[in-house]
């Protein structure tokens, strides 16, 4: 692959902001996952709301619609969107926490770094909140799970590339 490949590359390959401004306006949905692993004692502490800073998935729920929100001052080459919708979930495990974040717009380009900066933020933020009871706390696996919208249409985690 060269750079003649990549959308964030001039002619000389210098970094650049894609042009936009004639692709078609389209609702754009992406969905992103991850996890925290930690030990069942931190867990438990989560899940019982026995942290010293609050209330760790209140917290990191709000932390992921800002971060999705500003992923644009984070990420040099995103588009500033009107996002019009950011829906995050927790999954509580015996040794982990699972995150999943969705965010839509509509617009001439997709959501997939907001929702993943939605994921990223999230997990740093279950790790801030409970690091002084487990600094083996380990962020894994952050994905894009889904997208839809836009030229390329509906990509799933596990489809098959076109032929």
């Amino acid at each position: 692959m060269s750079t003649d490949d990549l959308t964030h590359f001039d002619s000389s390959g210098r970094a650049k902001m894609v042009d936009v401004g004639d692709k078609v306006s389209t609702l754009r949905i992406a969905t992103a996952a991850g996890r925290v692993v930690m030990s069942p004692d931190t867990v438990a502490v989560i899940r019982e709301g026995r942290a010293a800073k609050g209330d760790v998935l209140a917290v990191a729920q709000v932390a992921a619609i800002m971060a999705a929100k500003k992923t644009h001052e984070l990420v040099p080459m995103c588009h500033p969107l009107m996002v019009t919708g950011i829906d995050v979930s927790f999954g509580i495990n015996p040794e982990s926490i699972d995150i999943e974040a969705t965010v839509k717009t509509r617009g001439q380009t997709g959501v997939e770094m907001e929702a993943l900066t939605a994921v990223s933020v999230a997990a740093l933020t279950i790790y801030d909140m409970v690091k002084a009871i487990d600094r083996g706390m380990a962020i894994e696996d952050i994905r894009l799970e889904r997208k839809q919208g836009g030229r390329s249409g509906e990509w799933r985690r596990g489809d098959k590339p076109p032929e």
